[in-house]
């Protein structure tokens, strides 16, 4: 038996939760996937509230992920105290609220979630993201493995996939919001990819109005960045892994484009 696993790329803003909610519950049922993990932490432009966060889980997502703006709402702490179906970085130093690790029953199988946050060019204020995931993966009881790692380098990215390359079913890469066409399976069997991309605006820089990003650019004063609008994308792969050896045999985009 195959579980096809959709793994799908940061949520931006109110275009990203609406193509989300129309169109997750086709693709899910259009790729069969048995499981699906949606990284919101940029569901309000930078970070995310509970009443996003339930509407990406109902909208047909198992389990939501985050990583640098989880904090930008901080109403989101208690919430994730409460809610195991969402995940902050695991690697977050100090004592934070949340989880960054859970194991969730699917088709007769514990699935593990594993949410990570990279140190290059992005916050050296964390532990190591690496240490984290030896961490998790000798302590969590699981039959299989998936890895969020959220990173700006794609150097860190590419070395975590080969860190966890056979302890991992799969490890794909969040945050730069640029989808990458690497989909491959490692040596050892785990499937990766460098970045799913992004769930939001398409005629946008990452999501926000091209004018406030060239503002910046060119010398402006800075100003707060607003959601571009009109039609969006829906970032996305899917991984398809074998009960049986809880290997990856193959790694596909699953992109939809309005």
């Amino acid at each position: 038996m195959l579980l096809n696993v959709l793994a799908v790329g940061d949520v931006v803003g109110e275009g990203g939760q609406d193509i989300l909610s129309r169109r997750l519950p086709g693709l899910r049922e259009e790729t069969a996937a048995h499981f699906v993990v949606v990284n919101g932490e940029n569901a309000s432009g930078v970070g995310i509230t509970p009443a996003q966060a339930r509407r990406i889980l109902e909208s047909g997502a198992d389990v939501v992920t985050l990583g640098n703006h989880t904090w930008n709402r901080i109403q989101i702490g208690a919430f994730l105290d409460k809610e195991e179906r969402i995940l902050r970085p695991a690697n977050y130093a100090g004592r934070v609220p949340g989880r960054g690790a859970g194991v969730y029953p699917c088709q007769g199988l514990r699935i593990a979630v594993i949410n990570l946050m990279g140190r290059v060019d992005l916050n050296s204020n964390l532990d190591s993201p690496f240490k984290a995931a030896n961490f998790h993966l000798s302590r969590e009881k699981y039959d299989l493995a998936l890895v969020d790692f959220h990173a700006e380098a794609t150097s860190e990215k590419g070395a975590m996939g080969w860190h966890l390359d056979g302890r991992a079913a799969a490890v794909w890469g969040t945050h730069t919001h640029v989808p990458t066409a690497d989909c491959r399976v490692l040596p050892k069997g785990t499937g990766f990819v460098t970045d799913l991309g992004m769930t939001g605006p398409i005629n946008s820089v990452l999501g926000i109005k091209p004018e406030n990003s060239l503002n910046l650019f060119l010398g402006g004063l800075p100003r707060r960045y607003e959601e571009a609008e009109g039609s969006c994308k829906l970032n996305a792969c899917l991984f398809a892994i074998d009960a049986e050896t809880k290997k990856c045999v193959s790694v596909r985009r699953a992109d939809i484009e309005e």
